[in-house]
């Protein structure tokens, strides 16, 4: 059955209990609150009746004469001369039943809890007799049955157009609420025969609304990855491609005698298989890294030996470019729990980078402060700074600005993404500050404390 199917039997059921107790608690309420309407209104002229005959005779004798009480009483006229006596009890001031309903026989005394059940007869403000009458003992006129027969049949009408009102807002209601996951389904039905970007319309705010949203997220999230997945191997295969080219076209030449075997022809091929074994080792540690299978040799570090390492190794290649490299560190800091090894080689990644886009006279500055619960370290580069629309993807796999960068001068494109992951390993973060002409800022967040 489908889920449209048992939302509308479901709302029909709710509205036929609903209405159905309605319109029996409308029809009992109607009867019972008649009856006591007519009741009421007949004691009350009788009782007026009885002490205008008292004040004219002074005594209830012959009572009985002028008002006939015999047999049961028909409800819904008010003459009192019509009514019939086993709805009705009346006594003397002092009790004695003159005239007897259904429960009480002439001349027996009532007791004072009955008589306080009853309603006193009073003349000139003296109590002169008491009336007693039991609603229970009426019954139904023909026209009073008919009455009620008619307001019967309107709540019947009443209830069957409500029931067709709930059943046609019913299923209204279960295609609005269905729609939703109809869409959904044949998304989900879509992206099973691989075409993840699929894209659902948010219809609400509600439950359904925040499961379409996390549908549309987990939709560009897939097609995304699907994409940097291609993008990935091709770019896998373009990097090894090169290389090998190259080496494989050096062996060539040099077993056809193109080229003689010298130092430097060697030395190519040597560049080249290191160019190789490079990309292969950043690939085992980014895939060990993004796996959480990275092994790390922590132990206690001073902050400023991991700068001054990073300094160290890159003032060379600094002072080739013509760029100054320092080190701002002005106040003592808590060491670090950290591999020293694996840190440094972020650092590297991130200094090589920095040398990499900082023109010559420009300068890369390394530091280390406090931060909440914590410390960060940062390099900073007075390059052209980073755009703003490819800041999101800049610690992506292969990912370049310029995609037609040579790869020969613009790096593997995967120091980026392999210094996050390392970051990431010891429980720290790493993010980018940049904006066009001001420079790049790369800031490493590490705990003082050890996470596992």
């Amino acid at each position: 059955m489908r889920l449209s199917t048992k939302l509308v039997l479901g709302f029909l059921i709710v509205g036929l209990t609903g209405i159905g107790l309605v319109a029996l608690l409308a029809s009992l309420t109607t009867r019972s609150e008649f009856g006591q309407f007519i009741f009421t209104q007949f004691q009350d002229s009788f009782l007026a009746e009885l002490e205008t005959y008292y004040a004219e005779h002074g005594t209830f004798a012959g009572v009985g004469q002028a008002f006939p009480f015999f047999g049961p009483p028909p409800l819904g006229r008010i003459d009192p001369h019509d009514r019939r006596g086993e709805a009705i009890t009346l006594a003397d001031s002092n009790g004695v039943v003159l005239l007897p309903g259904s429960r009480y026989r002439p001349g027996e005394r009532l007791p004072p809890d009955v008589l306080a059940r009853g309603t006193p007869i009073q003349v000139d403000g003296k109590t002169v007799g008491w009336l007693l009458a039991a609603q229970d003992d009426f019954r139904q006129s023909q026209a009073e049955g008919l009455f009620l027969d008619r307001i019967n049949r309107t709540l019947a009408a009443s209830g069957i157009g409500a029931v067709a009102v709930s059943l046609l807002l019913g299923v209204l209601l279960a295609r609005t609420l269905t729609r939703p996951i109809r869409e959904l389904t044949a998304a989900t039905h879509a992206m099973a025969g691989g075409r993840l970007d699929q894209k659902v319309p948010v219809r609400s705010r509600d439950e359904l609304g925040d499961l379409a949203t996390s549908f549309n997220r987990m939709s560009s999230d897939l097609s995304r990855s699907q994409k940097a997945r291609r993008q990935m191997t091709a770019d896998i295969a373009h990097e090894l491609r090169t290389p090998i080219s190259i080496i494989l076209g050096h062996v060539d030449a040099l077993e056809d005698g193109v080229i003689p075997s010298t130092s430097e022809a060697f030395g190519v091929i040597r560049d080249e298989a290191d160019r190789l074994s490079r990309l292969v080792e950043d690939l085992r540690t980014l895939s060990h890294a993004e796996a959480g299978e990275m092994v790390l040799m922590r132990a206690p570090v001073d902050p400023r030996s991991l700068l001054d390492r990073a300094a160290v190794a890159h003032r060379p290649l600094a002072a080739e470019k013509g760029i100054e490299l320092q080190i701002d560190l002005k106040e003592e800091l808590a060491e670090i729990d950290v591999d020293s090894d694996r840190m440094a080689q972020v650092l590297d990644n991130l200094v090589c980078n920095a040398l990499r886009h900082t023109p010559e006279g420009g300068q890369v500055r390394l530091y280390a402060r406090r931060a909440e619960a914590g410390i960060e370290l940062g390099v900073h580069d007075s390059g052209p700074g980073i755009e703003p629309e490819t800041m999101p993807y800049i610690f992506d796999r292969f990912y370049r600005p310029d995609s037609s960068r040579r790869r020969d001068t613009g790096g593997s494109g995967l120091g980026l993404a392999i210094a996050r992951s390392l970051v990431e390993a010891h429980g720290g973060t790493i993010r980018a500050q940049s904006g066009p002409g001001e420079g790049a800022d790369f800031v490493i967040h590490l705990p003082t404390t050890r996470n596992f």
